[in-house]
């Protein structure tokens, strides 16, 4: 069996070359793995979004959210999987947070 990096590390080849379906079934083991995998998270949505499963990637950018409340890109790439699934609110709220990070703001309390 690959170790977490490795695996990760493949999936982010699968992601490079287009091999769009490799990578998320490879980032759903990473996250499988370690349910506490920020990146996974994050590369597991921004490569559901890229094929167009849009709630899905949803579900992982809200995980990677959970994990890193205070990560700006988790909160800009959640923003971008909502607008792409046309939840504009939402896109408006999680780009808003994205926001106050970039200014050194905190979401949460660490």
């Amino acid at each position: 069996m690959d170790s977490l990096e490795e695996l990760f590390d493949d999936a982010n080849g699968d992601l490079a070359i287009g091999e769009l379906e490799g990578a998320v079934e490879k980032y759903r083991r990473c996250v499988e793995m370690d349910p506490l995998f920020f990146d996974g998270w994050h590369a597991l949505g921004m490569a559901l979004m890229k094929i167009g499963r849009f709630p899905e990637a949803i579900a992982a950018g809200k995980r990677a959210t959970e994990l890193r409340p205070n990560d700006q890109i988790g909160w800009t790439s959640l923003s971008l999987f909502f607008n792409r699934n046309g939840n504009i609110q939402e896109a408006e709220a999680a780009g808003t947070k994205a926001k106050i990070l970039s200014w050194g703001g905190k979401i949460a309390k660490e």
